[in-house]
């Protein structure tokens, strides 16, 4: 499946729009990595945990979102949008969501 962030792809027409789809996660963060992530924020530099916790989500949502347009008949997205966003209470849960154009081509 192609998927692309762009309103086509090059090289290729699109033959049938099927509809939008969407991919959601929504995951929580652990009490040790928010410790080690508070560190970070003092002393500097990345934080390597939470950072696995945005690609892990992310990858999960990409992955929903390609599942459902399989499901409609798609073999591509195009329009993808990625939103990153924190739930809960006190934002103690990071939520991935993603959303595209599923399409023919």
């Amino acid at each position: 499946m192609i998927l692309t962030t762009t309103p086509n792809i090059e090289g290729y027409k699109i033959l049938e729009y099927k509809g939008l789809v969407t991919g959601e996660t929504i995951i929580g963060a652990n009490f040790i990595k928010d410790i080690f992530a508070g560190i970070r924020d003092i002393v500097g530099g990345r934080s390597k945990s939470y950072e696995k916790v945005l690609q892990e989500g992310k990858e999960t949502s990409i992955q929903e979102m390609m599942q459902r347009a399989q499901e409609l008949g798609a073999n591509a997205i195009v329009g993808i949008d990625i939103d990153y966003e924190t739930v809960g209470q006190g934002g103690s849960m990071l939520m991935v969501a993603v959303s595209g154009t599923a399409v023919r081509i």
